[in-house]
Order: C-alpha cells, then structure tokens, then sequence
C-alpha cells in the first residue's frame, strides 16, 4: 500500500517504521504548511492516509482527505466536540475514516474490560469510581482520548454518575478524571473502585509508542478498501 503520513513526529516515525517493515510504502509525509504547498496535489496518489498530527490540524487533513477521497485513519485527540460532524459527512458523501482515541491492541481489550468491570459495580453505591492518566509532558490535550473514551464507557454503564470532570469532585454524580504529566511517560491509564473496606483497580501501562503505531497500520490496511465510519472496535471484532 502507499501510504501518506499527515504528522510526522514521534508517532509519525514510529508508524513509518511498521508501514515499511510490513512492506508499504509512505509515499507522502506532511508536518509543515510548506509540506502541503510543494506536495499536497499528490495526496490523491496515496491508498490511504494516517493522521497523527495536532488537533488544531486535524479538522483541515480530514478534509483533504475527502475532497480527494482518500481513506483515513485518524490517531489526533482533542476534537471530540466535533467528531459526530465528521461521522454524518462521512457517511453522507461515502467517504472511509476510522477514529481511534488509542490504536494499541491492548488498550482496546482494556476498553472491554473496563465496560464488564462498570456494568458489575453498578449496584454497589459505596464504591467510589475515578481514572487517573498521565502522560508525558509534551502531550498537548488533557485529558487524553483515552481517558475520555474509558470515562464516556463508564457514564453509559454506571447510573450514579451522568458526567465526568477533569479535576477532584466530591459531587456524586461527577466521575473524576485526573490528569498527570510527567517527563517520558508514554501513556498509563487506571481506574479505581475505592469503599471503606477494599479498592478495585485495572491499570493499563504503554511501554512504547510501537503498540499504537502496529495498530495504526493494521487499521489502515482494514481499511483502505472500505466505504464508511469506523473505529477500532470495528477491525478489532471487539
């Protein structure tokens, strides 16, 4: 496959490692505006593009996209509010995006996981929930998309709590999202039952950028012959 890479920095070049080891090609990287002014007529010539770049960036590279009708997998967060538009477009004009807030396998399972662990403590009120992120310091939204997407799975499930907060809350109905940064992190993510008598925790830890990255390229290579909007659940079969 050829592939283009829209962000090419820490994510962008482990991805490039993956593509090229299992046998694709990435005929196109953008990380500039002068990138997109001297190559983005050859948009058109890739099978399918990866976006890894900022979420300021990431509204006009899906619209590149489209316009030229070039699948997209999309790895930015911090466009949240905007993703149902994205959705309805798609699907209006028979274009091909996946969005994931969190690409790696093992997240996605964790995801599973986390939804089980939801549906069983609904009953039990004296168990206070919250997740807790961190990150490194160079992450520029808070909290992560993967924190959002566990605590969205929670407010469907748990019928004490109907939205969350990214701060310390002492509101019942509030579900607490903690956000940490600190210096080469690459992502861990918990969430914590915690009663008088005993705590539950599941913790996923990111060792790398390499889990994300494999399944990016998975991603774009389900994808690239598909019409519509997906996310990693979908290619995953979770």
């Amino acid at each position: 496959m050829k592939i283009a890479l829209l962000g090419y920095g820490k994510m962008g070049k482990e991805i490039e490692k993956i593509a090229i080891e299992r046998n694709h090609e990435i005929c196109l990287k953008f990380d500039t505006d002068e990138d997109w002014k001297n190559f983005g007529h050859q948009l058109k010539s890739a099978d399918v593009a990866i976006e890894f770049s900022m979420p300021k960036c990431v509204m006009d590279n899906i619209k590149k996209c489209f316009d030229v009708d070039v699948p997209i997998v999309v790895g930015t967060t911090g466009w949240n509010h905007q993703i149902e538009n994205v959705k309805q477009e798609c699907i209006k004009n028979n274009h091909s995006l996946m969005y994931g807030s969190n690409f790696s396998i093992g997240v996605n399972i964790f995801f599973e996981i986390n939804r089980r662990l939801a549906q069983l403590m609904n009953e039990y009120e004296d168990y206070k929930v919250s997740v807790e992120e961190i990150h490194h310091t160079t992450k520029l939204d808070a909290p992560s998309g993967t924190a959002i997407s566990l605590a969205n799975d929670i407010l469907k499930l748990l019928e004490r709590k109907d939205k969350w907060v990214n701060a310390n809350s002492e509101k019942n109905n509030e579900l607490e999202i903690i956000s940490k940064r600190i210096e080469n992190v690459p992502g861990t993510h918990i969430i914590n039952y915690d009663s008088d008598v005993d705590t539950i925790e599941i913790k996923h830890t990111a060792k790398n950028r390499k889990g994300l990255a494999k399944g990016a390229v998975l991603a774009a290579e389900w994808l690239a012959d598909k019409k519509g909007f997906f996310e990693v659940k979908d290619f995953l079969n979770i």
